[in-house]
């Protein structure tokens, strides 16, 4: 070893050698552009959550737009929106996401940025970012043409279906997450992805009432995020009360997501 070495973490005139800075909110926004232009570019990733549901709304709202259930509310507005909404939500953080992140793994961008200033975090946090936007346009498009084309009314509690609405959208990234974590190759991520979507909607009631399910798997659908949500957004459509055991649902979906990637997510 050098005697005349300096010590590390000092300079050679004697003082503290500054720690990198990491890059700012500038940089970050950055990144978030870049993120949503490669979003862009990938056309299934964007027909897929937009086209599917808009399709069961165009197949499901024109005999329920008019058929009044309760409190002034039709069942598009009870039944067919919550379903189509949770369904945007489901397809983009459960199936979309994952595969991004999966690509990243593989293809050795996070292994690269893990070696910059800038944190490998950050390019989760853009990613989370940009599919919540994307989740959000694709809301705003269902509601849009459910609005314009078979008279969708607004929800009673229209903060209550918008808290909702987020929560549920925060349970589905951490579904979404856990898949990711899961998830070898951009292949299986798609592949798990699609599962989940299929596994958590035949249970909370995209293919049909839950009522023909046994009373206990009817239990479990309910309390998943998919069927929860859905659920919760209908009693805030109508004006109800939300069922504390809904949201209950929906907040360990999103908690437990994020502790299972933050133990099992692999950056290489």
């Amino acid at each position: 070893m050098n005697a005349n070495a300096p010590a590390p973490g000092f300079t050679e005139t004697g003082g503290t050698a500054a720690a990198p800075r990491r890059p700012g909110l500038a940089a970050w926004l950055r990144l978030c552009v870049c993120e949503a232009k490669m979003t862009a570019r990938d056309t299934a990733g964007l027909v897929v959550p937009f086209g599917l549901p808009i399709l069961i709304l165009l197949t499901s709202a024109s005999g329920a737009g008019t058929e009044i259930v309760a409190y002034g509310r039709s069942a598009l507005d009870l039944y067919v929106l919550p379903l189509v909404f949770v369904m945007v939500a489901t397809l983009i953080g459960v199936t979309n996401m994952p595969s991004f992140l999966a690509t990243y793994r593989r293809t050795g961008v996070l292994r690269r940025l893990a070696t910059t200033p800038l944190s490998p975090l950050a390019v989760l946090g853009a990613q989370v970012a940009v599919s919540f936007v994307q989740a959000a346009l694709g809301i705003a498009l269902a509601y849009g043409v459910a609005a314009i084309f078979f008279g969708a009314r607004m929800p009673v509690q229209p903060w209550t279906a918008l808290g909702v609405l987020l929560l549920t959208m925060l349970a589905m990234y951490g579904v979404g997450m856990v898949v990711a974590s899961a998830s070898p190759t951009p292949n299986a991520a798609v592949a798990i992805g699609i599962i989940g979507f299929l596994g958590l909607g035949a249970l909370g009631g995209m293919f049909g009432s839950r009522d023909s399910l046994p009373g206990w798997l009817a239990a479990v659908g309910e309390a998943l995020p998919f069927g929860a949500g859905v659920e919760a957004l209908s009693a805030a459509w109508a004006g109800l009360p939300v069922e504390p055991a809904h949201l209950v649902g929906l907040g360990v979906s999103a908690v437990l997501g994020a502790v299972v990637a933050a133990m099992f997510f692999r950056w290489e």
